[in-house]
């Protein structure tokens, strides 16, 4: 039995009205009538004259009513150019957790969405978290530690993260619909998308594993529609369009803007373009030269196209481009979009309707690709049309504008139900100072929370129906954040060491908020912590309680032209033989001696005034411990150049030059090891600080490992 339908196309230049009959799948266009606005009543998509737009439906309406009676419900379609797309990523710290799930995913996803939503309202100066519908998203890339990966189901390490494309649709583009139909006395049958009409009609599922951007060129924007991997992964919308073409040759050849258009109109029909200016002046010109003036235009608008098409597309350009619409006729657009993406000349082409299998027309409709998208809306509003439905979120009773299959995140995120409440609240975490350095410690994640639907449990991406009642029990929240001195340093062994042969113990020096304490102190927030690893060889002494062995007696002499007055020591310190300061770092299994001297040396003094003879580190050079000194200034003593281990006496005048401080480097280590070049050594060889290449002038620190290799 044969169905009559009725559809339109309400555009920004004009409204085109059409009667589909639908026989056993094969549809014939009946009648078709286009009557262009009277005013700018419609703006991007957006119906600005309520009354004026459905003045157009009306007449229409009435036309197509002489000859094939009442007409009361219509299906319509929102513009391409009424989305809006925006990007939101959003990443979370994994480190303390198994495995990520597909639960894990898909709530990830959602968050991102939000943030795209978010981002979106900003944008547009929007203070209601409703105002725009989320149609649809896409996954843009998957993040594991910043790199981009295939999936991150079952992945571990520090941090996931996810990019995804959303889609929105105002909620005042479905209401002016309404409205405009309704003073014209028509009811909404069914409502589809521009892009989805044309994408319905023209690529069928069955192509949409196929890589295709899909083109609707009108005469405000040029809306945009990509398909991949068996389905619709993204809408946009650039704001150029056949105006743009318009307004060149106005511009050009001073005409007014009605002219222009039946002169772009006439290019591809006509040999000689007859043009009046607004002067009056009527001129003749050849297409071709017509064609030149407009190139410019028609290369910019190529280009946004382009460009839009390869944002949606994940940055690459797609298999084959259809473009269809008025504007799709620009002469010479075809080619220019093709050469910007690369393609060859036969992968970008204009559709028409003998694109259309099944649809015939009435004698008299022309064939054009201005009639794909009004013939589309009638058949994608009978094939899929969008509808709404009810659920419950929480005892909140909703709409949802339903565009494909609803989960329980499209009815979430209608609900404004943040992605943070889909976990319980973080516990509270603290921030310490240790040395100097905040260091945040934060408090265990909250446990997801619990989704019901219809009583039993749900995850975001599970199906939901009309009537559908969705419940979120909170999950528990984390607990608060807890840690020792301990917990925050990563090497705090005791060195051992002998004085003297007998055995001494250095542990770490704690004190927090200034008293001292042990390195298993639980610590609290905003504690000012300070820890000094007590590896000297005073230290040593001061813990075997024989400070008493440095006598004090006083005496001065002349440092740098001014008079000091120092503490005079009958105690000398060796290592292996080698005299040290009592400043001197040791290492685990060291064996210090000790031996009375009544004088202070050129070290020791230079010590005294808070000054440094040697820059000194320990590091390992190929597994082996290295001690590097390096001069920080040359002293003499009473006018004669002397080493640091010179005896001061009373009255002496010490003096010393500063030298040009320069970091220890790689080069440095040579002067204190007996390293030597392997046989037959390699040509190519790498220097390596803790295992990351670094250059022969680079500098060094303490504890670093050091290591030539050779390939």
């Amino acid at each position: 039995m044969a169905t009559t339908l009725f559809a339109l196309d309400i555009g920004t230049r004009s409204v085109v009205g059409i009667i589909l009959i639908e026989d056993n799948g094969m549809f014939h266009v009946a009648d078709l009538v286009s009557i262009e606005h009277k005013e700018r009543s419609m703006i991007d998509g957006q119906i600005h004259n309520i009354l004026s737009v459905a003045n157009v439906i009306l007449e229409i309406k009435e036309i197509l009513e002489e000859k094939h009676g009442p007409l009361k419900q219509v299906s319509v379609a929102a513009a391409g150019r009424a989305l809006k797309t925006s990007e939101g990523s959003m990443a979370i710290d994994i480190s303390e957790r198994s495995l990520i799930s597909d639960e894990d995913v898909n709530r990830l996803e959602l968050a991102a969405v939000q943030q795209a939503q978010q981002k979106l309202l900003s944008s547009d100066t929007v203070t209601k978290d409703d105002y725009y519908y989320c149609v649809g998203y896409s996954v843009l890339h998957y993040k594991l530690e910043g790199d981009e990966i295939g999936s991150l189901i079952d992945q571990a390490g520090r941090s996931a993260s996810v990019d995804v494309i959303a889609t929105f649709l105002p909620r005042v583009v479905v209401e002016s619909l309404l409205s405009a139909l309704k003073r014209a006395g028509l009811e909404m049958e069914a409502l589809t998308l521009e892009p989805i009409a044309a994408i319905n009609v023209l690529i069928p599922p069955s192509m949409r594993r196929l890589n295709v951007a899909l083109v609707d060129i009108g005469a405000g924007t040029s809306d945009i529609a990509i398909t991949d991997n068996n389905t619709v992964v993204a809408y946009g919308m650039v704001p150029l369009a056949g105006d743009e073409i318009t307004e060149a040759l106005s511009n050009h050849f001073l005409l007014d803007f009605p002219l222009a258009e039946v002169a772009k109109r006439s290019i591809t029909t006509e040999d000689v373009i007859v043009m009046t200016d607004i002067l009056g002046f009527e001129q003749d010109f050849a297409s071709q030269d017509v064609v030149d003036v407009i190139k410019p235009a028609v290369d910019r608008l190529a280009k946004s196209i382009s460009d839009e098409i390869k944002r949606l597309n994940n940055g690459l350009a797609p298999k084959a481009v259809m473009v269809v619409g008025g504007g799709s006729l620009t002469p010479g657009l075809t080619k220019e979009i093709s050469t910007c993406l690369g393609l060859p000349e036969n992968r970008v082409g204009i559709r028409g309707l003998d694109a259309l299998s099944g649809v015939t027309l009435e004698p008299g409709i022309a064939s054009s690709p201005e009639l794909v998208t009004p013939i589309g809306i009638a058949i994608a509003a009978r094939r899929a049309p969008i509808h709404y439905m009810s659920v419950s979120v929480n005892d909140k009773v909703l709409r949802l504008f339903e565009l494909k299959e609803m989960t329980v995140s499209d009815a979430l995120l209608a609900a404004n139900i943040k992605a943070r409440q889909l976990y319980g609240m973080p516990g509270l975490g603290m921030t310490v100072i240790v040395n100097g350095n905040d260091i945040m410690i934060p408090g265990e994640h909250g446990t997801p929370s619990t989704i019901l639907l219809n009583g039993e449990t749900a995850s975001t991406k599970d199906l939901i129906q009309n009537d559908d009642t969705i419940n979120l029990i909170p999950g528990n929240d984390g607990s608060n954040a807890t840690a020792t001195v301990r917990d925050l340093l990563e090497e705090m062994e005791t060195i051992s060491a002998t004085i003297n042969g007998v055995a001494v113990s250095l542990e770490p020096i704690i004190n927090i908020n200034g008293n001292p304490e042990t390195i298993d102190t639980a610590i609290q927030d905003r504690d000012k912590i300070t820890v000094a690893h007590a590896r000297t060889v005073a230290a040593a002494f001061e813990k075997m309680q024989r400070s008493d062995l440095i006598i004090e007696n006083d005496f001065t002499v002349s440092v740098n032209q001014k008079t000091i007055t120092l503490k005079k020591r009958n105690i000398e310190f060796f290592i292996s033989g080698t005299p040290v300061r009592p400043s001197q770092i040791i290492k685990d299994g060291d064996q210090i001696t000790i031996q009375n001297h009544s004088l202070p040396t050129v070290d020791e003094v230079i010590s005294e005034i808070g000054k440094k003879a040697f820059d000194t580190i320990t590091v390992t050079f190929n597994e082996e411990p290295v001690t590097i000194r390096k001069p920080l200034l040359t002293p003499t003593l009473n006018g004669t150049k002397v080493e640091v281990s010179a005896i001061v006496k009373p009255g002496d005048r010490l003096d010393f030059v500063s030298l040009t401080e320069s970091p220890i480097t790689f080069s440095d280590v040579f002067a204190f090891t007996d390293y030597s070049l392997p046989e037959n050594p390699s040509s190519n060889y790498s220097l390596l600080r803790n295992g990351t290449p670094i250059g022969f002038n680079d500098a060094i620190y303490g504890g670093d490992r050091l290591e030539i290799s050779f390939a």
